[in-house]
């Protein structure tokens, strides 16, 4: 009787290793071309100034440079909404590309450019703290995440906030 089931197991395993391979049709030439000239494309937009077989290109790349790094917004009431503008330069020689900012808290909301910045083109990062729940001195940190050299810079919101009585 064991031998019976040890059978039927070996039956239902092979039966389900036969029907869960598929036949993908392979690509065409025609569409692996159309795959390698979007890919090129969009490596021609994005350098990665690091890899692990070169040395590290810091001339050729995107830069970010901003006008300031720190904002101190001084003192403000809880329960306000501060709000700035980071301006920034593209001052490298390829396209910028942010891919992201990360605030410290759910507090702290950025939003930048999602298009590519031109070398010699300019942008904003627009930054809003909601200081509910927040009490005293505050340092929130937004890190923004991009192709240029170095790939992550941080700027800093900061000030005092009065709690409510």
């Amino acid at each position: 009787m064991a031998y019976f089931f040890k059978n039927i197991i070996y039956l239902l395993l092979l039966l389900l290793f036969t029907t869960a391979c598929k036949n993908e049709p392979k690509a065409t030439t025609k569409q692996f071309e159309e795959i390698q000239t979007e890919e090129s494309e969009i490596a021609s937009i994005i350098r990665n100034p690091v890899t692990a077989d070169k040395p590290r290109d810091t001339v050729n790349v995107a830069k970010i440079t901003f006008v300031e790094k720190n904002y101190e917004f001084g003192t403000v009431n809880e329960g306000d909404v501060v709000k700035h503008v980071f301006n920034f330069t593209n001052t490298g020689m390829a396209p910028l590309i942010i891919s992201d900012a990360k605030s410290t808290c759910g507090c702290t909301i950025p939003k930048w450019p999602k298009e590519p910045i031109k070398p010699g083109g300019s942008g904003k990062i627009e930054v809003k703290f909601d200081t509910k729940n927040k009490h005293e001195k505050q340092d929130k940190h937004v890190t923004i995440i991009s192709n240029a050299y170095p790939r992550q810079t941080v700027l800093h919101v900061k000030g005092f906030v009065t709690p409510k009585k």
